[in-house]
């Protein structure tokens, strides 16, 4: 008899034969998708260069805008796809982080099942969009159907799908159970009920506890949107279902469509090429050889070192994790102790959110302008968090040079060699924000041509540092870069497609008008409503990630602000800046994780560490908000 055990049998090299070409296929396939993205943001940041190009000669790209807004859609689809692959969905909790065991189990396997729900249900009605849509022969560019370009939404939902289950348990039984809790779910929402409703509030409290366990932040929202609306929204039995995933599915194309978007994944295309280099080093090079022998110098270093990083990121954290081992002895040798040091850092992590062209300024604006209650320009979104953002720096650069012990203070005489070396040395990503600025402003280029300029020079940056300063193999190097910037921009893309079929419901069903009605009968003066808002937003940052809270709470401050009089960049920038805030305050703030894992400290130290410059924020918030002049002066000037 045949020993299944022995490793030289012929069952066991079959097994292993067939796990090693799976792992193989699974290898080649994530390689593929890898490049696909990279050659979808290259095409993105390659085409408005060529109609500014062409432009010289009244020329210009037949179908380019058609073609940049389904590249969108489709980073958005493959860029989820990929963070699917990699485990790294954006989610809203941390808990199942602290839970072991059969709890873990229970807690993956609850996730999942929901989120299988959601994703193919979702899935399904864009599938059914497609087919049903009325789209019929309709063709976009180079004669290709437009069905060809949406088929990467069921695909993208589906690779999602699959991928979710993949991570739901370590075996195929553990696989099996959000397959079949799925199916029920979603067999059970299609039964022809007479009266859904009774069934909704059930189904939300488990959309939540799924939400806890760890379901995708896609997921969360998604899946309330396609509860209400399949609850609440007052659809006949038969139709029930498939007007609730085919709404869904036609919101999601609308809103990627937009074509301000475009913007969003090159201006953070530019960021990721600026950070994968040296560009930090020879940035503090720089700025400690000007304001290394001043009181504060070191400060100064950090803090600018930072916001600009921030700016060109998106994310403080990417900043705090990054930054964090080079920037901790830059303020140690200058006399700042291990705690005011750590707590220096974890504030300047989010300094630059308010920056042109941080990320979430541009998601303010295209959340905001999609309420159809305001209309925002990016040029003048930018231009109102210019003067706000200095005026955080100022005041952080100024508590650290308040803050920095007499003895330590070595002044020493400017060195111009120095100075020149390294000057020369971080020329070129001196230059990366005036090259964003000018295209900008100067009316040279559209606010999606300055984005592609930006992303454009970052590139060569990028070429000049790897190829002659670190000798990197950019033929690997690339694609794994590009593909992590994707990751990062399908996640918050995808996010915000799903987001607006929630926005679009809780329109129709009046709640924005309902919260303001509730506002003007119980807040008295626009002075006190700031405040109130203030502290709501300031929780909003402790709970949530900044993308998050714009897609989420955007559409729902916005008709308030519009009802107590308070100009709509100016509201955009108390939000980001209550944000940054959150982001501070304990015991939940999100830098302060991020701090207590980068410096292996406990977060009662990290907390204690960050209380001054906590103190610092609150003042210079409570200033952006009530003195609205110094958002809007500027935004004023240049029209």
């Amino acid at each position: 008899m045949e020993n299944a055990d022995d490793p030289s049998s012929p069952n066991k090299n079959s097994q292993s034969d067939n796990l090693g070409w799976a792992t193989k296929g699974r290898a080649i396939w994530a390689s593929t998708e890898n490049w696909l993205i990279s050659t979808a943001l290259g095409v993105m940041m390659a085409l408005p260069l060529l109609e500014i190009a062409l432009r010289r000669f009244n020329s210009g790209v037949s179908g380019s805008a058609e073609m940049l807004q389904h590249l969108v859609l489709f980073v958005a689809m493959a860029g989820g796809a990929i963070a699917a692959r990699e485990n790294r969905l954006l989610s809203l909790s941390t808990f199942t982080a602290f839970l072991k065991g059969p709890w873990a189990t229970v807690a993956r396997s609850l996730s999942a099942s929901v989120s299988v729900f959601v994703t193919f249900a979702i899935g399904i009605g864009c599938y059914q969009f497609i087919n049903t849509g009325g789209i019929g022969d309709e063709v976009l560019f180079f004669g290709v159907p437009v069905w060809v370009f949406m088929a990467v939404m069921p695909v993208g939902f589906a690779l999602l799908g699959l991928r979710i289950i993949r991570f739901s348990g370590s075996s195929w039984h553990l696989r099996l159970i959000p397959v079949m809790v799925g199916i029920a779910l979603y067999f059970f929402c299609t039964h022809s009920f007479e009266d859904v409703e009774g069934f909704v509030w059930p189904m939300i409290g488990l959309l939540i506890l799924a939400t806890i366990a760890g379901a995708p932040l896609y997921v969360a929202i998604g899946g309330m949107a396609l509860i209400m609306n399949w609850g609440w929204s007052g659809y006949f039995p038969e139709e029930r279902v498939e007007i609730t995933i085919q709404t869904q599915s036609q919101t999601l194309y609308g809103f990627i469509s937009n074509p301000l978007l475009v913007t969003l994944p090159l201006f953070t295309l530019a960021g990721y090429f600026l950070a994968q280099g040296d560009s930090s080093k020879r940035l503090i090079r720089l700025i400690h050889s000007i304001f290394g022998g001043v009181r504060g110098g070191a400060v100064i270093v950090t803090v600018l070192v930072c916001a600009f990083f921030t700016t060109f990121t998106g994310a403080s954290g990417v900043t705090i994790l990054a930054l964090g081992g080079l920037l901790m002895p830059v303020l140690q040798s200058a006399g700042y102790g291990e705690r005011s040091s750590i707590g220096m850092l974890t504030g300047a992590g989010s300094l630059g959110v308010l920056f042109p062209p941080c990320l979430p300024l541009i998601l303010y604006a295209v959340v905001a302008t999609n309420t159809k209650l305001v209309s925002l320009s990016l040029t003048d979104v930018f231009l109102g968090g210019a003067i706000p953002g200095a005026l955080l720096v100022l005041m952080t650069i100024a508590w650290g040079v308040w803050k920095q012990p007499q003895a330590s203070i070595v002044r020493a005489p400017l060195d111009w060699v120095e100075i020149r070396k390294a000057f020369i040395g971080a020329l070129g990503e001196l230059f990366l924000p005036i090259v964003a600025l000018f295209a900008l402003f100067s009316g040279f280029a559209t606010p999606i041509e300055a984005a592609s300029v930006s992303a454009f020079y970052a590139f060569l940056l990028y070429l000049v540092d790897a190829r002659w300063v670190r000798k990197a193999r950019i033929r690997n190097e690339l694609p794994q870069m590009m593909s992590e910037c994707g990751l990062l921009v399908g996640g918050v893309l995808l996010i915000l497609g799903v987001a607006m079929g929630l926005t679009d419901y809780l329109i129709f069903a009046m709640i924005p008008d309902q919260m303001v009605d509730w506002a003007q009968t119980t807040i008295e003066s626009k002075l006190l409503f700031l405040l109130a808002l203030n502290g709501a937003l300031i929780l909003v940052g402790c709970l949530m990630d900044i993308f998050s809270a714009i897609i989420v709470i955007v559409p729902l401050i916005v008709p308030l602000g519009v009802v107590f009089g308070i100009d709509p960049i100016h509201l955009g920038i108390i939000f980001l800046a209550n944000l940054q805030l959150g982001y501070l305050t304990p015991p939940i703030g999100m830098n302060l994780f991020l701090a207590s894992y980068r410096f292996g400290k406990p977060m009662s130290e990290v907390i204690k560490a960050s209380l001054p410059l906590l103190a610092v924020f609150v003042i210079g918030v409570l200033l952006i908000t009530y003195v609205p002049f110094l958002t809007t002066w500027l935004p004023g000037l240049f029209k």
